[in-house]
Formats: structure tokens, C-alpha cells, sequence
């Protein structure tokens, strides 16, 4: 069997240019597919191959795949067009995963409006299509804060993220953004991670701030401990994953700590998000788990 992990150009090594540069933390593609090439090995044998190809390839013959999972393609958010054709071209020639349908909805962080009205408790948030000077400064009124963090509607890694102050001159925001009250939580508590494969809880962790700053990104600094959730924590986060119609191949539940000791639902990762297999050493082998028995040959 054949197994497609799908990333980006700047997550590969170029062979043929040993100075090129990778990401920053491109190490975590390279933990995903070492955690899911021994889980193959273990539980389909030799035959079983995995192979990182950059979702822009033009030269790859998606068909000879039994499955594409989509995986560190950590740069469609400024090709965001481009990256839903490719995925619709590749659902055409193999199974994709998580599904295109899935993707389209969850691209685009208006998807955290739809789950609010299906109960989920959020931070509140504002929706500026032109973030402009006048609407930026209005914010602050209308979210009653003085520490607002504006986020990108289409982005992922705190790319183009925007922590304000009301004194503070706003950078240009050539992009629609998302506005919400600075959390303290995300720096005494740290944002809570779920994992879920198949629609079972996997594993959690806590992502914690570096010193300095407020973005828990290993780019930025940040960091990973393993974390035992309390039972309402973890019922907060199978009741966000009981808002899907269908429980996708795999998913990621961020929360944080609201003032009055309840979650919030930061972000529902159902596109590319890094799963970390080196807090969960089960992950690999409850996704191929999860995948063969997607395709039939478990």
C-alpha cells in the first residue's frame, strides 16, 4: 500500500541544495512521519509505503496513492485558492484526509461561528473583513479591553498576529482578521491541546508561552508538556468534537481557560495540525489503525 503525506516545499530537504532553508520547526514534520512510517511497518509490513510530497507538486500522480492525508502544508493560507483546487484535484484521483468538504469549511475561522451556535463557548470575537485604523481602534470599545490580539480568519502558526494595545499604533492588516480579548490564562495555564483519531481521544497536552512572549508555537519558543485532563476538560472537548455530523480521520481541540474556570474553545484543527506524537507515542499507530480501517484492509 501506498501512503501520501502531504506538506510543503519549505518542510522538505532539497538534496540538490544542501543550504536551502527549512522551517523552523520543520523537525515536527519530520516526528509525524517518523511516527507514522513505524506504525505502518509494524502493522502492514514492508509493503507499506509513506512518501512526503509538497501539495503544489504538478508531477505527482495522486491515483497511485490509496490515500493522501493532508499533513504540514504549512503555506496555503497566502495561496488559499490554489491549495482547495489542488485538494478538490486530488479527491478526484484517491481518498482524502480529512475530507475537501471538511477542509473548505474549516479553512476559514468563520467555522468557530457556526460551532457557537451549536453551543460551543467561545472567547468573544469580532470579525473585521478591513481591519482599517477607525475600526481597529473601535474595537477596544466594543470588546471592553485594553490587550486585544488580532488573528488572520485565513492562517495558521500565529502568522500575521497582531497583540495590541490601546496606546499601541496598529501595524497594516492587509488581511481579514479575527479580534479578541488577550487571555491571561494563555500565560499562567497555557493553551490545552486534545487530540482526537477517528473520533476517540487520543492524548492532551499544554503548550506553554516562552518567556517574553505569548504565542505557544515552537517558532516563537513555545513548548510541550503532557497533560492528564480533568474529566470536565476532557468532556468540554468531545462535546466540540460532537458538533461534527461525522467524526474526521483526526482532529485537534485547543482550549483555554476562561476566568470563571470553564474552556473556551480556541481553535478546532481539522486541515493540518501538527498532532504531537512525542506527548501521545500511541498516535501513530491509532491513525493507521484508524486509516486502514477507513479503507477496508484492517
Amino acid at each position: 500500500m501506498r501512503f501520501c503525506y502531504l506538506t510543503a516545499r519549505i518542510m522538505l530537504a532539497d538534496p540538490d541544495d544542501l543550504q536551502a532553508a527549512r522551517r523552523i520547526d520543520a523537525y515536527e514534520h519530520d516526528q509525524m512521519m517518523d511516527t507514522l512510517r513505524a506504525a505502518l511497518s509494524a502493522k502492514s509490513g514492508a509493503e507499506a509505503e509513506l512518501v512526503a510530497i509538497p501539495w503544489d507538486d504538478e508531477t505527482a500522480d495522486w491515483a497511485s496513492f490509496d490515500a493522501v492525508i493532508i499533513g504540514t502544508t504549512w503555506d496555503y493560507w497566502d495561496r488559499k485558492d490554489a491549495f482547495l483546487a489542488k485538494l478538490r484535484e486530488i479527491d478526484t484521483e484517491t481518498r482524502l484526509y480529512n475530507p475537501v468538504s471538511l477542509v473548505e469549511w474549516n479553512l476559514h475561522k468563520s467555522y468557530l461561528r457556526d460551532l457557537e451556535a451549536r453551543g460551543a463557548r467561545l472567547i468573544p470575537t469580532l470579525w473585521l473583513e478591513a481591519p482599517t485604523p477607525a475600526k481597529i481602534k473601535s474595537a477596544f470599545d466594543e470588546l471592553g479591553g485594553d490587550d486585544l490580539v488580532f488573528k488572520r480568519q485565513v492562517g495558521a502558526g500565529a502568522d500575521g498576529q497582531v497583540r495590541l494595545s490601546r496606546a499601541d499604533t496598529p501595524p497594516d492588516m492587509p488581511h481579514p482578521m479575527m479580534v479578541q480579548r488577550f487571555e491571561p490564562a494563555i500565560l499562567t495555564e497555557g493553551e490545552q491541546s486534545f487530540i482526537f483519531i477517528d473520533g476517540q481521544f487520543s492524548h492532551a497536552l499544554t503548550k506553554h508561552a516562552a518567556e517574553g512572549d505569548y504565542r505557544i508555537q515552537s517558532s516563537y519558543g513555545g513548548f510541550e508538556t503532557v497533560l492528564a485532563p480533568a474529566a470536565p476538560d476532557l468532556t468540554a472537548a468531545q462535546t466540540i468534537m460532537s458538533m461534527l455530523d461525522t467524526p474526521p480521520l483526526y482532529a485537534r481541540v485547543d482550549m483555554l481557560r476562561a476566568r470563571d474556570g470553564g474552556l473556551m474553545l480556541m481553535e478546532l484543527e481539522l486541515v493540518e495540525p501538527f498532532l504531537y506524537p512525542i506527548q501521545g507515542p500511541e498516535l501513530g499507530g491509532r491513525i493507521v489503525d484508524a486509516l486502514l480501517g477507513r479503507l477496508g484492509t484492517r
